[in-house]
């Protein structure tokens, strides 16, 4: 059943990363705008540079941030990979015998050495 879950949360989360892999790919474009104006704002001399620069880097920053399908789609990416982890999770235990217990071991040698 836990496999039937993770199934389907995997179906859900592949499906919304699907269609929101345009905005995703968007706020990427609008992401390295907002950088690269920043990059160039900061080395500009001449004021008119400044504000063309500032300007830039103002548009792009709102069009990255209202670009919500674009963190739906982020989250979704997030989804996929938690249901792969937990896919792919083999569930190791280690089988701690008497002879792997650190305290076990401790004590057999304490009682060994007090002798």
């Amino acid at each position: 059943m836990k496999k039937f879950g993770l199934f389907l949360l995997g179906i859900v989360a592949g499906l919304t990363l699907f269609l929101n892999l345009g905005s995703i790919i968007v706020l990427a474009i609008t992401g390295a705008i907002a950088l690269a104006s920043f990059h160039y704002w900061r080395k500009s001399i001449s004021m008119f540079a400044k504000v063309f620069w500032m300007t830039a880097l103002v548009i792009s920053l709102i069009g990255s941030v209202s670009n919500v399908g674009a963190f739906i789609g982020i989250i979704a990416l997030i989804g996929i990979y938690y249901v792969w982890h937990k896919w792919n999770d083999r569930q190791v235990k280690p089988n701690m015998t008497k002879s792997d217990d650190p305290f076990t071991n401790f004590e057999r040698q304490w009682n060994e050495l007090t002798k």
